[in-house]
C-alpha cells in the first residue's frame, strides 16, 4: 500500500492498493469542510489520480462522524468586509468548487463515495457528484441552505442530475436530514449497508470495477455523461458510435473472444 508519504496531519489523505486509490477528507475536528485548502487538496489529487495508468477505481471517504459539512461558512463570511461584501471572492470559491466537482466526472476512473455520518450542502453535493455512493445506515444527507436564506443551488445541479425532480426539490425546498434507507430510495446512494460498512462495501464495488478492462470502463463512463446532457435521437448517435469504435478496441475482441471460449479474459489495460 502507497500512502503517498503524507503526515497524519495532511487535510486530504491517499492510500493505493491493487488498483484502488482512497482518498480521505481528513479535517474531522471542523467538520471536514470544502475550504479553500480541501478543494485545492482534492483537485489536485483527481488532477494526479488522473494521470496515473495504475490507478482503476477511486474511493472517496471521510475521517470522523461527519462526511462533510459543505463549504467553510466562516472563511466565507470573513469576505462579506471586502468592498466588494464578498462578490469576487464568492464568484470565486464556487467556481473553483463547480471545477472540482466537473473533475469528477470528467475522471476517467469510477469515483465511490463512502459516507458515514452526515453529507450537508456542498457536502452532499459532492457524494451526487461520484459516480456511485455507498451509505452507512447512520448516514444522513441535507441540503439545509433554505433554513438561512441561502438556497442550495450548486449542489442542486448534482441533485437534479442523479434524482427524480420532485427528490431532488424536496430536499433542496424542506431542507430536512434525509436518511440513507430514503436516499437508497431516492437514488442519492447506491447501497446503504450496516454502520461502520461503508468503505467495505465501496471497497467490494472498486474492487470489482478494477477487474475490468481500463479502457473499457474509461470509454463507457465517459460516454454515460456525454450521452446524457444530448437529446435521444444525438444520444443514440453518439453511443452508437462510440460503441463502433469500442466493438475495433483490442479489449473488446479479447473479452468476446474469452467468453464464447469459456476462459477468463487478459485485459491490454
Amino acid at each position: 500500500m502507497n500512502a503517498h508519504h503524507q503526515p497524519e496531519t495532511a487535510i486530504l489523505l491517499r492510500q493505493d492498493a491493487e488498483g484502488i486509490a482512497t482518498l480521505t477528507l481528513n479535517r474531522p475536528q471542523a467538520r471536514n469542510p470544502l475550504s479553500e485548502a480541501m478543494l485545492a487538496a482534492l483537485s489536485e489529487a483527481f488532477t494526479a489520480i488522473a494521470a496515473d495508468r495504475s490507478v482503476r477505481a477511486v474511493i472517496l471517504a471521510a475521517a470522523g462522524p461527519v462526511f462533510s459539512a459543505g463549504h467553510d461558512l466562516k472563511e466565507m463570511t470573513a469576505h462579506r468586509a471586502d468592498a466588494d461584501r464578498g462578490r469576487a471572492y464568492f464568484v470565486d470559491i464556487l467556481g473553483r468548487c463547480s471545477a472540482m466537482m466537473q473533475q469528477i466526472t470528467a475522471l476517467p476512473q469510477p469515483v465511490i463515495a463512502a459516507v458515514e455520518g452526515t453529507a450537508t450542502a456542498a457536502g452532499c453535493q459532492l457524494v451526487a457528484s461520484c459516480d456511485l455512493a455507498v451509505a452507512g445506515m447512520d448516514a444522513r444527507f441535507c441540503t439545509p441552505g433554505v433554513h438561512i436564506g441561502l438556497f442550495c443551488s450548486t449542489p442542486m445541479v448534482a441533485l437534479s442530475r442523479n434524482l427524480s425532480a420532485k427528490h431532488a426539490m424536496e430536499m433542496l425546498l424542506l431542507g430536512e436530514m434525509v436518511p440513507a434507507e430514503e436516499a437508497l430510495r431516492m437514488g442519492l446512494v447506491n447501497r446503504a449497508v450496516p454502520a461502520g460498512q461503508a468503505l467495505a462495501e465501496a471497497g467490494r464495488l472498486a474492487t470489482a470495477i478494477a477487474a475490468k478492462s481500463r479502457a473499457t470502463v474509461r470509454t463507457g463512463k465517459r460516454a454515460f455523461y456525454e450521452q446524457r446532457e444530448m437529446g435521444l435521437k444525438a444520444a443514440y448517435d453518439h453511443a452508437s458510435a462510440v460503441m463502433v469504435e469500442n466493438m475495433l478496441a483490442r479489449d473488446a475482441e479479447e473479452g468476446i473472444g474469452a467468453f464464447m471460449e469459456k476462459r477468463a479474459p487478459i485485459w491490454e489495460s
